[in-house]
């Protein structure tokens, strides 16, 4: 194959084609396999399919070169040297233009080859109907990126569950034993780490970079389902805002791009230039080429946790629920004027440190001096804008920030401690298994998401009503409380008749107010009368003679092959993944 190698420059600006279909047209003079057009600022050397006839020849079988006029003009290249240098880097060298300024965006992948990899990961999640058990276990495949401090950055969705992860190098047919440091369900990151000397020979570490900026471009690199081998997508940035992580079920701030995250994209780096603006980490169902990266300052959050703490710490919350005061009754109401802003305040968590200084009805003006709009947004680099819960995910944990409130027409201002706070009905939970506790074939669990899950895909309807709306609406009333749910009855002649029971809350054990599984199950095994009673939701009462129930566990336990009336941590024995790994670190060292 050849190339026309053209006139010069200045006489090429002159000779712009009007249209794609007059290409050849307006060069069916020259008897050549390579031809180059300028239009706008842009420079197209067009590589011709060998033929013998140019009438032949369309648009759909040629190979399209662009880059910049300007960058060409400025370093002084002949059309010659222009050719020569789209000849010998092939297509992965092409200039990009990026943030209104060439820049070579293929340096900043040939940096990437020696540092991402990819992940094969085997998991076996909990099977939260039958808590004493896992589900079959799966292997699924992601990507990663080298950090400083020989680590390994990706998705917590990644590893999440994991019996067994191996990581293998772009160009390598080696796949090394991985083990995971770290993991932060909330914000989807996790750390790995590779002890294998041999693995991080000729490996680099990527940059943190800053939050683009809209329309500034980005490549994502990671390993996507479909082949095997390292893939690379470009696009720009779209949208910068707080967005649902799924896998968390959290609301962070995320980065919206139009190019395509598949599955295996996740844990792969976004690079702007050539550092990493995220993490590839989701995309838009129903949608095409959309997909969400991690931005750096979630990132930064997550590992500084970690490295200081030794382990993930999550994400402040003030633990307040707001509503936005764009109404101007409502603002009259409460006495705001015209010139100022701010939340109402519906709700407070007993947990919090706010709950012991802030109030229902008092209007949030500002946090930490950052004033807050009535449809709760804060002021955001060039014009933009978004949610204050963004500036309060930011804090670390047990740091202390100013809130201006209005009270009762005055203004006030407190210090209030930020810390992470837990639901009393968890979100998610990877890494261990189901706690559960097994007595007279009674099953009790306490009440999490993943439980209701269990229900289906459309589990808000499919679950029982009253559990659902307590899953997602009520507040602990104190630290480590739990709803401890009878989920289901193991049939036997000392239940006979309790079956229809299941699904039910339960209150009391003997009359005693139960705070969370561990205490109903001390509350059991240490009964000390005749018959043992349980008070349940509306009000049904189950009443078992404690000797017979304790011989008729045994037997039950025995008929339906589980090996133990209770989980591990209700006895102490149970040890997390991340806690293993820490072990067995700790057990190579010595």
């Amino acid at each position: 194959m050849q190339m026309l190698l053209g006139p010069s420059l200045r006489s090429l600006r002159r000779q712009l084609w009007s249209s794609s279909s007059s290409i050849f047209s307006n060069y069916s003079s020259f008897n050549s396999s390579g031809l180059l057009h300028t239009f706008s600022n842009t420079l197209r050397l067009i590589i011709l399919p060998s033929t013998s006839s140019l009438s032949t020849i369309s648009t759909k079988n040629c190979n399209f070169h662009y880059f910049s006029t300007s960058a060409a003009v400025a370093a002084n290249l002949s059309t010659k040297e222009i050719v020569s240098k789209v000849t010998r880097r092939g297509q992965r060298r092409r200039l990009a233009k990026t943030c209104g300024k060439t820049t070579n965006a293929y340096a900043a992948i040939e940096l990437a080859l020696d540092s991402v990899v990819k992940i094969f990961t085997v998991s076996s999640s909990p099977n939260y109907g039958l808590p004493w058990q896992n589900k079959s276990q799966r292997e699924t495949t992601g990507s990663g990126f080298v950090i400083p401090g020989k680590k390994i950055l990706t998705n917590a969705h990644v590893v999440a569950d994991s019996t067994f992860v191996l990581v293998r190098k772009h160009g390598s047919p080696t796949k090394y034993r991985a083990q995971v440091e770290a993991v932060g369900h909330e914000c989807d990151l996790a750390i790995l780490i590779v002890e294998s000397d041999e693995f991080w020979e000729g490996m680099n570490f990527l940059e943190l970079g800053d939050i683009p900026f809209l329309q500034q471009a980005v490549a994502v690199v990671g390993y996507p389902q479909g082949g095997d081998n390292i893939s690379v997508t470009k696009g720009v940035v779209s949208r910068v805002e707080p967005t649902q992580y799924v896998h968390g079920a959290t609301q962070l701030m995320a980065i919206q791009i139009d190019a395509a995250i598949n599955p295996g994209n996740s844990g792969g780096p976004a690079i702007m230039g050539n550092k990493v603006a995220g993490v590839a980490f989701q995309n838009l169902s129903g949608a095409e080429n959309i997909g969400y990266i991690i931005p750096v300052p979630v990132i930064k959050h997550f590992i500084t946790g970690v490295v200081e703490h030794g382990k993930y710490v999550g994400f402040c919350s003030l633990g307040l629920s707001c509503q936005t005061t764009e109404n101007v009754q409502l603002r009259n109401n409460f006495g705001m004027r015209s010139e100022v802003t701010g939340v109402l305040v519906n709700k407070i968590n007993p947990l919090s440190d706010a709950y012991q200084i802030l109030k229902k009805d008092d209007i949030i003006l500002a946090f930490d001096g950052v004033p807050i709009a009535n449809d709760g947004t804060v002021a955001f680099r060039n014009r933009e804008r978004i949610t204050f819960d963004h500036l309060v995910s930011m804090k670390k944990p047990n740091e202390k920030s100013l809130v201006r409130v209005l009270r009762d027409g005055k203004e006030h201002e407190f210090s209030i401690t930020l810390r992470p706070l837990q639901p009393l009905v968890p979100v998610h939970q990877f890494d261990k298994l189901p706690s559960y506790y097994i007595f007279a074939g009674l099953v009790f669990i306490p009440l999490t998401q993943p439980y209701l899950h269990e229900y289906g895909e459309d589990w808000y309807n499919t679950s029982p009503r009253r559990l659902c709306e307590r899953a997602l609406r009520e507040l602990p009333k104190k630290a480590g409380e739990q709803l401890v749910i009878l989920s289901q009855v193991l049939m036997d002649d000392i239940n006979a008749g309790y079956e229809r029971f299941a699904d039910l809350q339960v209150k009391k054990v003997n009359g005693v107010e139960i705070e969370n599984l561990k205490h109903l199950c001390q509350l059991v095994e240490n009964c000390s009368t005749e018959n043992l009673r349980f008070d349940l939701d509306d009000d049904r009462v189950v009443v078992l003679n404690y000797d017979v129930a304790k011989i008729a566990t045994s037997k039950i336990l025995k008929r339906h092959r589980i090996p133990s009336a209770m989980s591990g941590d209700l006895n102490g024995e149970q040890i997390s993944e991340i806690e293993l790994a820490s072990r067995h670190k700790e057990w190579s060292q010595s």
